[in-house]
């Protein structure tokens, strides 16, 4: 069995965000704006699928960012700093969800809409220049179709489903993020996808 403490050491080594924590440990706050530009995009990538909305998602990280800045002379590196931060914006969007559920659930937009800015709507991605506009227009209507599904699901279903099949996460990790057994999150998986699947067959038809 590998020794805990050299797997730590490891994962410390394999860390690009080691340097930059451990600066802001020593009360230096433009690591953290490192920190923050790094992962940002991925963060609110899994807010706004639990959330379902661009700006409540944009809160959440917000909040979480701010959280984990006060909270960062506790981190100890037992774990990558972004599996830490997932945790910590899987948990402000939880409370968000419990905060709306008694609200009219927004209209669904895709996390392809354009962003507003002073310059005007910007778009979130650069077009592929070798799609049509009626592939682009197809695959957006799908992207707004899917997170629709995501939103239907059972909040726990929902939080495995994103950090499984949308950023990669491990069963291992998983679990240690929602403090969750191996087979619980199998089987919350499991349902999630098969939930899914029936949703996006209703709303698309035939889904492979």
């Amino acid at each position: 069995m590998p020794d805990p403490v050299v797997a730590a050491i490891h994962r410390m080594t394999d860390d690009e965000d080691v340097k930059a924590v451990l600066l802001c440990q020593k009360g230096d706050s433009e690591a953290f704006e490192v920190l923050v530009e790094r992962h940002q995009k991925r963060m609110l990538n899994v807010a706004y699928r639990m959330l379902g909305d661009y700006d409540e998602a944009c809160d959440v990280v917000q909040e979480a960012f701010l959280a984990a800045y006060r909270a960062i002379g506790k981190f100890r590196r037992e774990a990558k700093f972004s599996t830490w931060l997932f945790g910590i914006v899987v948990n402000h969007a939880r409370n968000r969800i419990r905060q709306v559920e008694g609200r009219s659930r927004h209209e669904a937009r895709s996390i392809d809409d354009p962003v507003e800015s002073n310059e005007g709507s910007l778009p979130r991605e650069l077009p592929d220049c070798g799609e049509s506009a009626v592939e682009r227009l197809e695959k957006k209507e799908i992207e707004a179709r899917v997170q629709e599904c995501i939103g239907t699901l059972e909040a726990d279903q929902r939080e495995v489903l994103i950090l499984r099949d949308i950023q990669g996460f491990s069963y291992e990790e998983i679990g240690g993020l929602l403090k969750l057994a191996d087979g619980t999150v199998k089987s919350r998986l499991f349902r999630a996808r098969a939930a899914l699947k029936d949703c996006l067959v209703n709303v698309l038809g035939d889904w492979p």
